[in-house]
């Protein structure tokens, strides 16, 4: 067992729905959304930031998801995913990179976000 990609998350995937206007839009109530365990995760801090001004202090922290070498995972930038009782965003594209000797990939990263 490797001591890197011993993690665990759950990806949360948005359902959909129709507003007033007939427009079909992410649904995030808990009913909708299609939640999936991913293992063999390593995540790890990536950055922390704090602005303060008149409203408060706002803190944005952020981490790297990888998953371990041969492991695709079924995660997109629309998702939102769970850890450690964080719910966390994917920040830009999902990176999976090829792995070099076949056709498959060889492992995902991944930017999350949480801001509080």
């Amino acid at each position: 067992m490797s001591l890197l990609f011993n993690q665990s998350a759950v990806r949360v995937r948005a359902g959909t729905r129709t507003d007033r206007a007939g427009n079909t839009i992410p649904d995030w109530s808990p009913e909708a959304v299609d939640r999936l365990t991913l293992t063999r995760l390593n995540i790890a801090p990536r950055t922390t930031e704090e602005d303060r001004d008149e409203s408060g202090v706002r803190v944005t922290t952020g981490w790297w998801l990888q998953t371990a070498p041969g492991t695709d995972a079924d995660i997109t930038s629309a998702d939102r995913i769970e850890f450690d009782g964080l719910l966390c965003e994917v920040v830009g594209d999902v990176a999976r990179w090829p792995d070099p000797f076949t056709s498959f990939v060889h492992h995902v990263k991944v930017a999350l976000q949480r801001a509080t």
